[in-house]
């Protein structure tokens, strides 16, 4: 069989400040590497790198047999837009859908989604040899494990989901299904090495912030767990003469300190020369004897949700992080000489305009790169969103809304909150002391990419503000 795997999004709205455009699609690459073993075709049509238009999709539908197509809840527009187009052209193709938006929604997917036929509402490894059977005509759907079907215009549940306890059952991710994109493109930020890919080496997060959709909040086991360092160092053999950078993309790489090592350690001895994008890392987990390690490694960039210069801040959100680990990471981060990144949230249900202005003035005495600053966002199934559904502040429908005092989410207006961010940016970004401090940086490291990009940045923030997404509270 011929299967088209697509990722739902908008090339337009594909900005991220100072990273990647994207990264590869993992969760597709991960099903073609499964399909392509279990004897199959694969093709993936990634919108978000491309414009694709009607003709290129009719054109790789006809060679196609199934489609399968993934997306976020905030794509989920792109979505309809695309399973419209897809069934337009071809009304029987089957066209399956998976990814975040569907686990935490379950069968409310197929209504978001009205031309899909099957829903895949857990990981997605397991479940589509599954479901090439039952296009085969060897299995029943009813009785495969973590999907939603339509029958006859009523939405049945299979089997309950299973989760995969061994990720290092699991096949590499068959990279070369998007080689004809170029995930290194940016419209301002970091010059990464070519050719870029990303790697997750864990599922889940054993942490439990206030603010964070997690899986677990939605699925009894679903539970942190992790590749082991001599799985991923197996991936890294195989990637090294392929890629120049890796993004690492887990929640928290760097929670298991003693399997980071050992990971750090195997890549010093590979001598690779890849550069590490660390994607997501916690303050707490700063040591120096480990810092050293990622260093000699080829770790180059290092990505922290800092969220708040408040510890009452910090502690509502259940961080279990203090201002002084803050420090301790950022300044130990510096020595290493990694270009930091930070994000901060405004808006916190106990945040006043001091709390703010004191975050604002602590992202300012950091040594940070590179900052984010953004609204708090009420996300689906999130601890935040459960509270706010159990008060009756918002309906169980809402998928996504900001803090806004105007709707009982906070204390400051969310346009009040959107300016704040505005400001936030350009008083760190504007500072004598971090221009210099850039300038002297790109000397030492004989590369002046992030400080013309910056600059590049800042003049379309000058031009543009910043341009928060639209809220699209309702499913339906």
């Amino acid at each position: 069989m011929k299967f088209l795997l697509v990722r739902a999004g908008d090339l337009k709205d594909n900005i991220r400040l100072f990273a990647p455009s994207t990264h590869p699609p993992l969760g597709l690459l991960n099903l073609g590497a499964v399909l392509e073993q279990d004897g199959h075709d694969v093709e993936i049509l990634d919108f978000f790198m491309e414009n694709i238009s009607r003709e290129q999709l009719g054109n790789a539908l006809m060679s196609s047999d199934a489609v399968g197509m993934s997306f976020y809840t905030a794509h989920l527009s792109s979505a309809m837009d695309i399973s419209r187009m897809i069934k337009d052209v071809n009304p029987d193709i089957p066209l399956i859908i998976g990814g975040p938006h569907c686990i935490f929604v379950k069968e409310r997917s197929l209504l978001d989604i009205p031309h899909a036929d099957i829903s895949v509402i857990s990981e997605g490894e397991q479940v589509i040899v599954d479901i090439v059977r039952y296009l085969e005509g060897r299995k029943k759907l009813a009785d495969i494990h973590g999907v939603f079907y339509r029958d006859n215009n009523r939405i049945k549940k299979g089997k309950t989901l299973e989760i995969i306890e061994d990720l290092d059952s699991l096949y590499f991710p068959a990279r070369h299904l998007v080689d004809k994109y170029d995930y290194g493109s940016f419209p301002f930020g970091l010059q990464l090495k070519k050719k870029v890919t990303a790697m997750i080496t864990s599922r889940g997060c054993p942490f439990n912030c206030r603010f964070c959709p997690k899986y677990d909040n939605i699925i009894d086991g679903w539970g942190f767990r992790q590749r082991s360092a001599e799985n991923i160092l197996q991936e890294f053999e195989d990637i090294d003469d392929k890629y120049g950078s890796v993004l690492i993309v887990d929640d928290n790489f760097l929670v298991d300190k003693k399997r980071a090592l050992r990971i750090f350690d195997g890549l010093i001895d590979m001598g690779t020369e890849v550069e590490l994008f660390i994607d997501g890392a916690r303050v707490d987990s700063a040591d120096k004897k480990l810092y050293q390690k990622m260093k000699k490694a080829g770790v180059k960039y290092i990505y922290y949700g800092l969220e708040s210069g408040n510890q009452e801040v910090l502690d509502f959100y259940n961080k279990k992080t203090t201002l002084s680990q803050i420090r301790k990471a950022i300044n130990l981060s510096r020595k290493m000489n990694f270009i930091t990144m930070g994000n901060f949230i405004f808006g916190a249900p106990i945040e006043k305009k001091e709390h703010i202005e004191r975050t604002i003035k602590f992202a300012c005495s950091l040594p940070l790169d590179v900052v984010t600053f953004q609204p708090l966002a009420y996300l689906y199934r999130s601890q935040l969103w459960n509270d706010a559904v159990e008060r009756d502040i918002i309906s169980k429908d809402t998928l996504f809304v900001f803090a806004d005092s105007e709707k009982g989410l906070g204390n400051l207006p969310g346009k009040e909150l959107k300016e704040y961010s505005n400001i936030a940016f350009q008083r760190f970004y504007l500072r004598s002391t971090y221009i210099f401090s850039q300038i002297y940086r790109s000397i030492l490291r004989n590369d002046y990419n992030l400080l013309i990009n910056g600059l590049k940045f800042l003049l379309w923030l000058k031009r543009n503000r910043y341009r928060w997404p639209k809220q699209n509270p309702q499913t339906h």
